[in-house]
């Protein structure tokens, strides 16, 4: 009878209710806007984006008491090692940028839920998948993180194709969904295989696991890091995974797209970073050559694919934006390949960049949702003289580009990127640097010439500026919001390199 009691004992885990506030917010949220969504007559819909809108600022602000210091919940034994969720620096910084990004999304998303999405099935899948990428970061064991990472990226899959009737949403759809469950499939077997040669599934137990494994498991052991690390390639939309990318923007609604550009990636790369730095860093030698290549390949195959976005070519301005980003997670990986070489702690550089990254690329999202109202298109020659007829449309758009490029008045891009390079060259990965430093000057050739287009005489006559009242309020407050935070971290940069350079795990 003692040993079954103590065997229920150690089955009973702690719970602290504060510490899993921000994910746990966000369910319930979509729990609430669920069952309203049943009740709520059709002309009372928008208050279920004002629900949304109220639930994830809940979240947000569920994160400032956690600041004092690191907390964990569901564990096993006193053993730190032995908790499924952690809330350190690290896990605040990404749910901030999480929760945020999702909140932006939402305030853009207003305009589109009046005029052709389901309200409340998008406000459901919208808050679902958010806490999912809540959780991610604080998940410290495998079967938390894949659950987690499954908890964000199925609802959004919903939201790619939730344009009914739209061909191109469902076809985006499906194979966002396909190409994603194939990777979700081989991490699983990575998993599988990580546990069977070391008996855990604990980060922190799985690393000192692989320092001890056995020389006939050691095969084995090489082989789950290898494919645990295929499911987050994916989701970082790393080359040769990032296949997906160009279709699954371009059909999905513009807030969405904008949404798997900074919630999705940091999803992903949050993983990425857990499972390398965290669980595998005794096989540093596997995963870093792998991820530092990756990079390489990532950066300079989305920013060459982002040349062929020409206007004199009918260019898809969702398209570039798209391939933009895959771009940008081939310098987001530099870090996290710099953190296998360098005892010194990276992957702040990765946080820093990933924050700014956010606010400028979500502001350009909301700038392209602006101008497909009169031009669906959305052809990057579309955006030719808009200066003309929205010149503080066409000032934030601009604005937003040279952030991405890494140029004046951009200083907050412009610093990310050398905190990204100085990373590399203190890794002794100074091939890596150099490949950096060719695709940043290809970079500007795409950056530069969009800038230049807005300003540039429109191809027909000036049409009179659109009446304001017009501009949808809901677009407008989220491209002023994100170029006022853009403005302050470009005149005080070290807010945010401070606040990430303090991730350590």
């Amino acid at each position: 009878m003692t040993v079954a009691a103590d065997s229920v004992t150690s089955l009973v885990q702690s719970v602290d209710w504060l510490t899993i506030a921000p994910p746990t917010v966000a369910a319930l949220t979509a729990l609430v806007v669920l069952v309203a969504d049943l009740f709520v007559p059709e002309r009372r819909k928008p208050l279920l984006g004002a629900v949304t809108i109220a639930g994830l600022a809940a979240a947000l602000l569920c994160l400032v008491p956690l600041r004092e210091g690191d907390r964990s919940t569901f564990c096993l034994t006193s053993d730190p090692g032995t908790c499924s969720y952690t809330a350190d620096h690290f896990t605040l910084a990404i749910q901030f940028l999480v929760l945020g990004g999702a909140l932006l999304t939402a305030v853009l998303s207003l305009t589109e839920t009046r005029r052709r999405l389901p309200a409340g099935e998008y406000w459901f899948l919208l808050l679902c998948s958010a806490a999912g990428a809540a959780l991610l970061p604080a998940s410290r064991d495998l079967a938390t993180l894949v659950v987690a990472l499954e908890v964000a990226s199925l609802p959004a899959f919903a939201l790619v194709g939730l344009k009914r009737g739209d061909r191109r949403s469902s076809e985006a759809a499906l194979k966002f969904f396909l190409s994603s469950v194939t990777a979700t499939a081989v991490t699983l077997l990575g998993v599988s295989f990580v546990y069977a040669a070391t008996g855990s599934l604990h980060l922190a137990q799985v690393a000192a696991g692989l320092e001890e494994v056995p020389g006939q498991l050691g095969t084995l052991a090489t082989a789950g890091v290898a494919l645990t690390l295929v499911g987050f390639a994916f989701k970082t939309a790393a080359v040769p995974f990032h296949f997906w990318v160009p279709d699954t923007y371009a059909g999905a609604p513009l807030p969405v797209a904008g949404y798997l550009s900074v919630v999705g990636k940091a999803v992903g790369f949050t993983g990425l970073i857990l499972v390398t730095v965290v669980a595998f860093p005794g096989y540093a030698d596997v995963w870093g050559p792998a991820v530092a290549v990756l990079a390489a390949l990532t950066m300079t195959a989305g920013n060459a694919a982002a040349l062929r976005q020409r206007p004199e070519r009918h260019g898809s301005a969702v398209r570039l934006l798209a391939w933009s980003s895959v771009g940008q997670a081939g310098y987001l990986l530099v870090p996290v390949a710099a953190a296998a070489y360098s005892s010194d702690d990276q992957i702040g550089a990765t946080v820093a960049y990933a924050l700014m990254y956010a606010v400028v690329n979500l502001g350009a999202f909301a700038v392209a949702a602006l101008v497909a109202r009169s031009r669906p298109a959305n052809r990057v020659a579309d955006y030719r003289g808009l200066y003309a007829t929205s010149p503080l449309a066409a000032l934030a758009m601009a604005f937003f580009l040279l952030c991405l490029a890494g140029l004046p008045p951009g200083v907050i891009g412009l610093f990310a990127k050398v905190t990204v390079f100085s990373s590399a060259v203190d890794a002794g990965l100074g091939w890596l640097a150099v490949v950096m430093g060719v695709n940043v000057v290809i970079a500007l050739s795409y950056y530069l010439r969009w800038t230049a287009l807005l300003f540039r005489a429109p191809a027909g006559a000036v049409e009179a500026p659109a009446d304001r009242r017009r501009t949808p309020a809901p677009v407008t407050v989220a491209i002023a919001l994100t170029a006022a935070v853009g403005v302050v971290l470009s005149g005080y940069p070290q807010l945010v390199l401070r606040f990430a350079a303090d991730t350590l795990f």
